[in-house]
């Protein structure tokens, strides 16, 4: 070969190398071969994950610190924070072998113990077209994300080492369990309920819980004056933001493939958002005379809970449709509803993500299309699907208060479950943390 060949040939290499890799190439193709796994999938579903990770820190953390007041905006953040750390400790311990590996009704195995076994081309029989270890952290952002819901029913008065205590407790008894009831082969997915991305693992569970863990606790001191008014709704709008943007992953990577059914969900997750936040705003433009901007986020995520458990189901003007209850029935809950029992729900969570996550997962039983999710509804002429709804929704009410409860008064047994009077005024970023914003 001449110089002029050669040089020609090292420099075509760099070019040759990029359209191999771009085409899949044999040489490329070569660390998936005979797994059966996609690079296609693989690539979407790292970024779903991403995205997921990204809708509790700095989503949900932003969103709720914003909505407390200024003397617990780090305390709030924190429990965003610790919630990421030890979830995902315990994911990997123990939390993904038994609600993800075996098929047991109600549990699954120990199999994948400290991830045992998994290798490079492992794949879970739930989601064969990418690697194991990628649909275990997939999976792991759900119960972190869903752990550090719980805390906004309780902000502003429990005490840090309590919520550790309950978050381990909470995700042990509670989440794992209900995650492979629906998701991992268990007893419910097996009757026939559905849940697309979580209305009853995450929301429902989070906000039931949530109700019961305020209602343990009592009411903030100064509840129902107006002293409890939000420090910040400028991060809890870029709380939102981060959250919306996130939930593309939390529900188009929830059919765990890149592919036509993840851009339906995305799609119908964006519309009822939207329509989620314009139904909150029109009833306070209606009733109050001014749209709040509290009210046009709130709206925002209820649509977003709601559309959960159905997005991979349904058309997306179903999802408009839904977006639009989502609005008028979690904006009663969170006023009426509230009010009538008078439970402080700091931030809401039952009334946006319990009502949501139940009433979505009831409508996925009445909208549900079997050309976009091969199940179909009661519109399509299966009554029966709204009745395996209902069970779901009931089983997931009873099994998540209860244990929550249990838990609740076993924790308060080893340390106390709120602050002392004195600590709750003086704000729990100085009294738990040592630390407060300037």
């Amino acid at each position: 070969m001449g110089a002029r060949a050669l040089r020609a040939a090292l420099s075509a290499a760099p070019i040759n190398a990029a359209i191999l890799l771009a085409l899949g190439t044999p040489a490329f193709a070569q660390d998936t071969a005979g797994s059966g796994i996609s690079p296609a999938d693989t690539a979407w579903m790292i970024v779903a994950t991403a995205l997921v990770l990204m809708m509790t820190i700095p989503g949900l953390a932003l969103f709720y610190s914003g909505m407390v007041r200024k003397k617990n905006v780090l305390a709030t953040m924190a429990q965003s924070l610790s919630a990421v750390a030890i979830v995902s400790i315990l994911w990997v311990t123990f939390g993904y072998s038994l609600a993800f590996v075996g098929d047991g009704p109600w549990l699954g195995g120990l199999d994948r113990w400290f991830l045992a076994g998994m290798t490079m081309d492992s794949v879970n029989p739930a989601a064969k077209t990418i690697p194991e270890a990628l649909f275990m952290l997939y999976q792991m952002t759900f119960a972190i994300i869903t752990v550090a819901l719980v805390a906004g029913s309780v902000a502003d008065r429990m005490r840090f080492s309590a919520y550790l205590l309950f978050s381990i407790g909470w995700f042990i008894f509670v989440y794992v369990p209900l995650a492979h009831w629906v998701w991992g082969g268990g007893f419910l997915a097996t009757t026939g309920t559905v849940d697309f991305a979580g209305g009853l693992v995450v929301h429902l569970s989070a906000g039931v819980s949530g109700l019961v863990a305020a209602k343990v606790m009592g009411n903030r001191h100064g509840y129902g004056n107006d002293n409890l008014s939000p420090f910040d709704l400028s991060l809890a709008v870029m709380g939102t933001g981060l959250l919306w943007v996130g939930w593309f992953g939390f529900n188009g990577g929830s059919a765990l493939a890149a592919n036509s059914r993840a851009v339906m969900a995305i799609t119908a997750t964006h519309l009822a958002a939207c329509a989620g936040a314009l139904t909150w705003a029109a009833i306070e433009w209606a009733t109050r005379r001014k749209p709040s901007v509290l009210g046009m986020i709130s709206g925002a995520v209820a649509g977003l809970g709601t559309i959960t458990p159905a997005s991979g189901f349904v058309a997306p003007w179903h999802g408009v449709i839904i977006g639009i209850i989502a609005g008028l029935i979690c904006y009663w809950a969170c006023t009426w509803l509230k009010h009538r029992f008078k439970y402080d729900d700091s931030l809401d969570v039952f009334g946006v993500h319990g009502i949501g996550g139940m009433t979505g997962t009831l409508l996925a039983g009445i909208f549900a299309s079997s050309a976009i999710g091969g199940t179909a509804g009661l519109l399509e002429g299966n009554p029966q699907q709204l009745l395996f709804q209902i069970y779901g929704v009931a089983v997931t009410l009873i099994w998540c208060g209860g244990v929550t409860f249990v838990l609740l008064k076993l924790v308060s047994l080893f340390v106390p479950l709120r602050v002392s009077l004195q600590q709750e005024l003086e704000g729990l970023d100085i009294s738990q943390h040592g630390e407060a914003l300037q």
